[in-house]
């Protein structure tokens, strides 16, 4: 199984580049290195002009792949939800038990995914820049044209995928996308806070603590909600 996820190239959509990346050598390039890069010196302070000289080529060249930083910050976090959605999918294949899916589906929303290779893009580096950048890219005053656009279609789907698995436990239970929603982002967040502002949350970047709190978090909602 891992092997043949190593080899996937997940979509995302079209709209999030000008041109499809992985079509050619340049674009390949650009992408790898623009995200190591991007993870180094944060959104504020990564330019085109430095992600150029950091392979050879000329800023130009680069938007003729993604429109600005921006979108390629939205592209990077639309293949993050894609392959967490992959790993979603190949975990719980053939599992019956929906609590026991969901168990899986909280753990892969507080630590990341858990097939950390992929040809195309490192799954781990991808981890990182979402605990430390996402949240740039969708508090913005274009969120609601973007969305509209489809360019949040992958974390949508992630969401509605557990969402589904929420409504098989309890079919009665009314906020089975606002649950899942509110722990996709606070289990980010409170990763972020375990690294950088650990005064903030009693959970460890290394330990077990966030997913103990996620876990009574969205099994005690299921199980008390009317």
């Amino acid at each position: 199984m891992e092997s043949i996820l190593r080899k996937i190239k997940v979509e995302v959509s079209p709209k999030l580049y000008a041109k499809e990346p992985f079509s050619s050598d340049l674009g390949i390039l650009l992408v790898k290195e623009g995200a190591k890069l991007l993870r180094e010196m944060g959104l504020e302070l990564f330019t085109f002009k430095k992600l150029a000289q950091k392979i050879g080529s000329t800023e130009a060249a680069i938007y003729r792949y993604f429109e600005n930083k921006h979108m390629f910050l939205l592209y990077l976090c639309a293949w993050y939800w894609a392959w967490m959605e992959h790993n979603l999918v190949f975990s719980t294949t053939n599992i019956p038990d929906p609590a026991e899916r969901l168990e899986i589906g909280v753990r892969l929303m507080v630590d990341g995914p858990c097939f950390l290779e992929n040809e195309f893009l490192d799954p781990k580096l991808l981890r990182e820049l979402m605990i430390n950048e996402s949240i740039k890219g969708y508090m913005t005053k274009t969120v609601d044209s973007e969305h509209e656009s489809g360019l949040f279609d992958q974390v949508l789907k992630f969401g509605d995928r557990l969402s589904l698995i929420v409504k098989e436990l309890n079919p009665e239970y009314e906020f089975p996308k606002t649950l899942i929603s509110t722990v996709m982002e606070a289990s980010i967040l409170q990763s972020f806070n375990s690294i950088h502002l650990p005064e903030m949350t009693e959970a460890t970047s290394k330990g077990s603590e966030r997913y103990r709190f996620f876990h009574q978090l969205v099994f005690n909602a299921i199980s008390n909600g009317k």
